[in-house]
């Protein structure tokens, strides 16, 4: 977060929540709901953005509708433990579409990934083509999810 924003207060958590529930309400509905004036909430939202504090909106879509319905996340383990194999492999990941996230984790393994995928052939196939391609892999076990109990992306404030 810059300088311009090193607190947040409790109108600016207000109107994060709003924003995290329906990223496209308008200024008008968000000043009305945080009691600001639409100029006012224009301004603080303005400056939520430039901080960094807000990245981005999206839509969320249903993995199902879009041929997406397997959720898959994997263990990755690399044969060696170099900064340009973790280079290599994070640049690797990022550019993997069918990769969601990709974290380096600390424990028995280097990354978890999380992917989407329409169905367990699609998986064995991105396994085979392009996971085990990937610079340095020397293990991984994949955990197929059998049930999404919960999924968000709406932080706690």
């Amino acid at each position: 977060m810059s300088s311009d924003v090193t607190k947040l207060d409790e109108t600016d958590l207000r109107l994060l929540r709003l924003l995290q529930a329906d990223g496209r309400i308008t200024n008008q509905a968000l000043a009305a709901r945080c009691n600001l004036s639409p100029a006012a909430c224009h301004e603080r939202v303005r400056r939520l953005k430039a901080a960094g504090v807000i990245q981005g909106y999206a839509a969320l879509l249903d993995p199902q509708a879009i041929d997406r319905g397997l959720l898959i996340f994997v263990e990755v383990q690399l044969d060696r433990t170099t900064g340009d194999l973790f280079a290599e492999f994070a640049a690797a990941a990022r550019s993997t579409p069918e990769i969601l996230e990709c974290h380096m984790v600390a424990g028995g393994f280097d990354y978890l990934i999380k992917a989407r995928l329409a169905d367990m052939a699609a998986y064995r196939a991105f396994l085979g083509e392009i996971l085990v391609q990937m610079p340095g892999v020397r293990e991984t076990r994949t955990y197929a999810v059998l049930e999404e109990v919960k999924n968000t992306v709406r932080l706690p404030l």
